[in-house]
């Protein structure tokens, strides 16, 4: 028996699953402190297992991502750079809104090191210079470093050994790798790293506080957060690598929307309180985004799903004097006490869909007073944006299937311009929850190597060996791990037959790991 949760801007979720089926679900208000929805949700499961039968908890929290986004609780934070004498006209922070700058102290380092793209050393690493680093982060109260060195994915020597330094210097001193966190491109790697190291200390508290509140049901069961690759991590690598986390609602989504309709390759359209998150699913998991992801304003190149989000939700606030307007704000978590039907002024998306009987909830006898008109014009324009964004995600001509899912999605007509096929599955209100509960464990391997032609299987095979060792080191079940995606990209404009090398594993969870 496993219990998913997935926390969203409006409600946290939670669902029990035994294999493949769902035995019980809850709806809780999410709260402020997050926590609290979840013990709530958890709590209205707790008719239907006993403690000592859940053998593992997976939640999908926005914990990380509202941190960054409202530059609250985040870790002063360092970026050391290993490079010089290359790189000083871009320095790190550069491109960074002065806000977010500012609330992690944006402490800045250039130093000696790097490789270059074969592997050559720009400048040796310079022990002394690490340590007069070390004095001065030291002595300005920094909690968190991200190291960054030049073409560490192709040598992460020097990034290593900077942390050595470092931690011998500074011993409490948490430390985040570039190498294992963002993919080429150094300053949006940098970005990525900087993003990560500053929820470190946060993560600490976080994930002590949800080893807690399971605590306090009694549930002793290990806990597991969702990546955003729709696949599991640890409480112990979540410590390490909180910047995994964003948008892993979205990703749980569709994975649980991929379980609930045994569809593998779709569109999925999940319609939440707050926003409608659109994604396409590829042999079952999430497409991922090809190019940059901003966070907050900050340009990063870590692994994102390729997910397009419009304010468009239940809880949309609905405007009509002059021309229609549908969200993008949203009441959020505070529907039961703003929609009409609920004996709030606020006119929202789901008065309009209880107006049209398309949903039963609060108090229908509120909103019959609505103009017919109005309640049609707000479902044509939800159902024009939706297709709008469908037909964006499409990379062929030819009509998608496309899943329903979130609670809603009863917004969405069954015809949309574009689609063969709208499957609305069974307990599709609590997809993203049941996407936590039956996600797998997986790992990425994403590197330069240098492909000499006689050699070029050989290093696939390394490549796909490194992906499925991480991936039990992760804590998958070793006999059911297979590889998902093998991408090779060479990389013309380097000497010496550079290649870009891209691995992916995913296996089942091994319980008791």
């Amino acid at each position: 028996m496993h219990i998913g949760i997935d926390v969203g801007g409006t409600n946290t979720d939670a669902v029990l699953v035994e294999g493949r089926r769902v035995l019980a679900e809850c709806k809780a208000t999410t709260t402020a402190d997050v926590t609290t929805g979840i013990v709530e949700a958890v709590g209205g499961l707790r008719h239907a297992f006993e403690p000592a039968e859940i053998t593992a908890v997976m939640i999908g929290t926005t914990h990380f991502v509202n941190a960054v986004v409202e530059g609250r609780g985040l870790a002063r934070t360092a970026a050391v750079r290993l490079g010089l004498p290359a790189t000083t006209a871009l320095p790190p922070f550069l491109d960074w809104p002065e806000q977010l700058r500012e609330a992690i102290g944006g402490h800045a380092y250039l130093c000696h090191g790097g490789h270059e793209y074969d592997g050559r050393v720009i400048s040796p690493l310079d022990e002394a210079e690490l340590r007069a680093v070390a004095a001065d982060i030291a002595g300005k109260g920094v909690r968190s470093v991200a190291i960054s060195s030049v073409f560490s994915l192709v040598s992460s020597e020097f990034e290593r050994m900077a942390a050595e330094i470092l931690t011998a210097e500074v011993p409490d001193l948490l430390v985040s790798f570039s190498h294992e966190i963002g993919r080429l491109g150094l300053l949006e790697r940098e970005n990525a790293t900087i993003i990560n190291a500053a929820l470190r200390v946060l993560a600490e508290q976080i994930a002590d506080g949800l080893t807690e509140s399971l605590t306090a049901q009694g549930i002793k069961a290990p806990l597991y957060l969702s990546q955003n690759d729709g696949t599991l991590m640890d409480l112990e690598y979540a410590r390490c690598y909180p910047v995994a986390t964003f948008s892993s609602g979205p990703t749980n989504s569709m994975r649980g929307g991929a379980f609930l309709s045994g569809m593998d390759d779709c569109a999925v359209i999940d319609v939440g309180g707050t926003t409608t998150d659109i994604g396409m699913l590829h042999n079952g998991f999430p497409r991922e985004a090809a190019s940059e992801v901003l966070i907050s304003g900050v340009r990063t190149n870590f692994r994102m799903p390729d997910v397009r989000s419009v304010g468009l939700g239940g809880g949309s606030v609905v405007r009509h004097e002059g021309n229609l307007q549908v969200g993008p704000d949203s009441v959020g978590f505070r529907l039961a006490q703003q929609a009409l039907v609920f004996g709030g002024d606020t006119l929202t998306a789901t008065d309009v869909a209880v107006a049209a009987g398309l949903a039963d909830i609060g108090d229908a006898s509120l909103v019959r007073h609505l103009d017919r008109t109005l309640v049609r014009s707000v479902l044509d324009h939800v159902r024009d944006q939706i297709a709008a964004r469908v037909d964006r995600m499409r990379t062929s001509p030819k009509p998608l299937p496309v899943v329903l899912v979130g609670g809603g999605s009863v917004l969405v007509p069954d015809e949309i311009e574009g689609v063969s096929d709208v499957v609305r599955p069974a307990h599709h209100a609590f997809a993203n929850a049941i996407g936590a509960a039956i996600a797998q464990v997986g790992s990425e391997v994403d590197r330069v190597f240098t492909m000499e032609p006689a050699r070029r299987e050989e290093v696939l095979d390394a490549a796909r060996q490194e992906a499925v060792d991480k991936a039990v080191a992760a804590g998958a079940d070793a006999g059911s791990v297979r590889i998902v995606e093998i991408e090779e990209i060479p990389l013309a404009y380097l000497p010496g037959n550079a290649s870009r090398v891209r691995a992916r594993a995913v296996g089942d969870l091994l319980l008791g790991h």
